[in-house]
């Protein structure tokens, strides 16, 4: 084959296994390749482990000629974000706080799905310290850039994961949202990312942020994001809030369309401030959606709750989570933290017990209020972060009224505090080139549906080509 294998989808890798076109080892070398000349400039990966990479490349090659394969993941390459544990490997959220010289025994259960079903974890991608904001920067993994423009942020927390996918240094990536994690890099960098529903993907060790925290895919493609879901959407024991019983299957779904299907569309979630180049982008999609027969009604889901009531609650919520992450921080540590996160928690230490409460109460309105849109609606569409991806380095764009990072990501917040699920697809460009995300959220429990929209749109107006791609 001439085409760059690091480009394939994981589905169209898995299918070429399966007709011995192509090896696991040569497309997780190909991973490999493009890790080794990229990942310098980028800093995407925090840790690759290429000897265990290529021994597992090579057990899966042995499994497929023996028509022995595991799963449809089986010799698929996969990147995990450095704040889901992995066995073997050093988990440290991107913190000098954190000892690498420590037993690491215990792993997250996405990524022991991912093992058990034969995918090649190629290693541990780059978070800003604890996952606490939307850009991904540390003190202890410097600056990760955006293969779209290496002036520009790939967004976060997920960051690193998103720039691995759209510089072709992995097939399928993991990754984690609080606030917009997965679907704020995704839109950055033109990938797809999907926020499960709370306790469709197991989470544990549990998350400081407590039900805002969600693990979830990360991928190139809806039909990828769903081959991921299929193994990652398993019940674990550990996970007390993880969906027991429920058994679904997301590819094969994937392609039934949204015929009858009722959507809504919000362009500023009554009344958030959203760039002009985005809102521009975002109605140009829904009009070639309409066109190919999509109905949408233009309606605000939150018209009792203004963005700065939702923005306060999630960020009360946020505050708490922090105070937790501190709570056994020395004052010598305090000193190696980035100094955004410190003066955060310093903040959050003035929160007391009756703000916490009542912003529960906030979101558990919040909550109702979108389940009862949903009994007329069955899907909501909103651009997925209200501004265009902006310089590497900065936690907010400069000049623009920013003062946390928070308040440029209003539609990604609301999410988090309801736990329904949200998925970004790329639906454009900017003038300069930057890639600009849809959101498509759904009901609790329904995101075959969110993913069977997304494959519909995806179709209608096919994702661009990423950069340095054949």
């Amino acid at each position: 084959m001439t085409a760059d294998l690091s480009f394939l989808s994981a589905t169209e890798a898995a299918d070429l296994y399966r007709q011995g076109k192509v090896s696991p080892v040569d497309v997780t070398s190909a991973c490999l390749d493009k890790i080794y000349t990229r990942n310098s400039a980028l800093n995407a990966f925090c840790l690759v482990d290429i000897s265990a990479a290529m021994e597992a490349a090579r057990a899966s090659e042995a499994r497929f000629l023996s028509q022995q394969a595991l799963s449809p993941l089986d010799g698929i390459p996969v990147a995990i974000k450095d704040l889901l544990l992995t066995k073997a490997w050093p988990t440290l959220r991107g913190s000098k706080t954190i000892s690498s010289d420590q037993p690491w025994d215990d792993e997250a259960p996405a990524v022991s799905r991912l093992r058990e079903s034969g995918a090649i974890l190629l290693g541990k991608t780059t978070t800003p310290e604890f996952g606490w904001k939307a850009v991904t920067d540390s003190p202890l993994t410097g600056i990760t850039y955006n293969p779209w423009d290496m002036g520009r942020t790939p967004g976060g927390s997920s960051g690193g994961s998103a720039a691995a996918l759209a510089a072709g240094m992995t097939l399928l990536a993991l990754g984690s949202d609080g606030g917009g994690s997965i679907r704020i890099p995704a839109s950055f960098t033109g990938t797809v990312g999907l926020k499960p529903t709370s306790g469709r993907v197991p989470l544990w060790p549990p998350s400081p942020f407590g039900t805002l925290a969600h693990h979830g895919p990360m991928a190139r493609t809806v039909q990828d994001i769903a081959l991921l879901m299929d193994v990652i959407a398993a019940y674990d024991k550990r996970d007390i809030y993880a969906t027991a019983g429920l058994e679904e299957r997301f590819l094969e779904n994937v392609n039934k369309g949204i015929s009858d299907t009722k959507i809504a569309f919000s362009a500023n979630l009554g009344g958030s401030k959203v760039n002009n180049e985005v809102a521009s982008v975002t109605s140009h999609a829904i009009e070639l959606y309409s066109d190919a027969g999509v109905l949408f009604e233009a309606v605000d889901p939150f018209k009792t709750f203004s963005p700065k009531i939702i923005e306060d609650s999630w960020r009360l919520h946020w505050l708490s989570g922090l105070i937790k992450i501190s709570s056994s921080f020395s004052a010598e540590t305090t000193a190696d933290l980035d100094q955004g996160l410190l003066s955060l928690i310093q903040e959050g230490k003035n929160l007391t017990l009756l703000q916490f409460l009542e912003a529960n109460s906030l979101r558990e309105a919040l909550g109702i209020s979108l389940n009862e849109f949903f009994q007329y609606y069955d899907l909501l569409v909103t651009p997925t972060v209200a501004i265009p991806p902006f310089t590497a380095g900065l936690n907010v764009p400069e000049n623009l009224g920013y003062d946390y990072w928070w308040q440029w990501t209003p539609f990604t917040l609301p999410f988090n505090l309801t736990r329904h699920p949200a998925i970004s697809i790329p639906c454009g460009l900017t003038a300069d080139g930057l890639p600009i995300g849809l959101q498509i959220v759904g009901r609790l429990g329904e995101d075959n549906l969110v993913l069977r929209a997304a494959r519909a749109f995806e179709l209608i107006l096919p994702f661009p080509k990423f950069p340095g791609q054949l």
